[in-house]
C-alpha cells in the first residue's frame, strides 16, 4: 500500500486542491483510495457533527466507503491554529491521536491512502509534538505543495530541507500558481534546479479541479 503525506510551504498554498485533483487521477488510474486529515480547524456544525469543507472535498474523490468521521477525526470550529483551538476547549492533540485514526483509515482495503497536513510542514499540535512527526512515523512518502508567490524559493527550500532532515523522502513537488508573479517561470525554473525531487505538476490560477488532475505527471510517482 503506497502512502502519500500532502504538505506545502504554508497554510492556504493549495493542499486541498492538490489533493483533490491527486485524488481522481488516482481513482481514473482504478486505484482504491482512502483519504485522511487528521486535524482541520474551520468547522461547521451539521446535525451535531462538526463538519471540515477540505475533508469533505477528499471524502467526495475518494472511493474507499469512509465515513467524515473516519476521514477527519480531530475537528475545532474556530478557524484557528488546531494547538490554540485545543487549548481554549481544555483538550490535548497528540501525535498518538493522529496514529490512531490513521490505524483505522489503514485497515481498509485500499491501494493508497492519501494523507492531507493541516498548514505547513512543522505544523504544531501542544506540549512541543508537531504533525510531520506523524508521518515520520508512518514513514510516509511527501510530496510539497509550493505556493508560487514572493518568497517562495525561501519557503519551498527551507520545507523541503526540513523533510530531508526528519529522514523522509519527498517524492515531488507541486508549483501552485493562485496569483500574477512577476517572473513566474524563472522562479518556477528555479526550484525545479533546486528541489532534488520531481515537478509532478504545475497549476494555473482557479484551475478546475478535472484540468489539474489530467496535469498530474503520475508517472514519476512509484505507484
Amino acid at each position: 500500500m503506497n502512502q502519500y503525506f500532502i504538505t506545502a510551504t504554508d497554510t492556504d498554498a493549495g493542499k486541498t486542491h492538490f489533493s483533490r485533483a491527486f485524488i481522481r487521477a488516482l481513482v481514473a488510474l482504478g486505484q482504491q483510495v482512502a483519504v485522511y486529515k487528521p486535524i482541520s480547524a474551520g468547522c461547521y456544525l451539521k446535525e451535531g457533527q462538526l463538519v471540515n469543507e477540505d475533508a469533505l472535498f477528499l471524502l467526495n474523490e475518494s472511493n474507499s466507503g469512509q465515513t467524515l468521521k473516519q476521514v477527519n477525526p480531530i475537528a475545532f470550529e474556530a478557524p484557528i491554529a488546531p494547538h490554540i483551538a485545543a487549548k481554549k476547549q481544555n483538550v490535548v492533540i497528540s501525535v498518538k491521536d493522529c496514529l490512531l485514526g490513521y490505524q483505522n483509515v489503514a485497515k481498509n482495503n485500499v491501494d493508497i491512502i492519501v494523507t492531507e497536513g493541516a498548514g505547513g510542514w512543522r505544523l504544531p499540535l501542544g506540549n512541543n509534538e508537531f504533525l510531520s512527526s506523524f508521518a515520520v512515523q508512518t514513514n510516509q512518502q511527501v510530496i510539497l505543495v509550493v505556493n508560487i508567490k514572493l518568497g517562495c524559493l525561501n519557503h519551498a527550500l527551507l520545507t523541503y530541507e526540513a523533510i530531508i532532515n526528519d529522514q523522509l523522502n519527498c517524492v515531488g513537488w507541486v508549483a501552485n500558481c493562485q496569483e500574477d508573479m512577476p517572473f513566474l517561470d524563472d522562479n518556477i525554473s528555479e526550484l525545479t534546479t533546486l528541489i532534488p525531487a520531481p515537478l509532478l505538476a504545475t497549476f494555473e490560477p482557479q484551475e478546475s479541479i478535472e484540468t489539474a488532475a489530467k496535469k498530474i505527471n503520475l508517472t514519476l510517482l512509484s505507484l
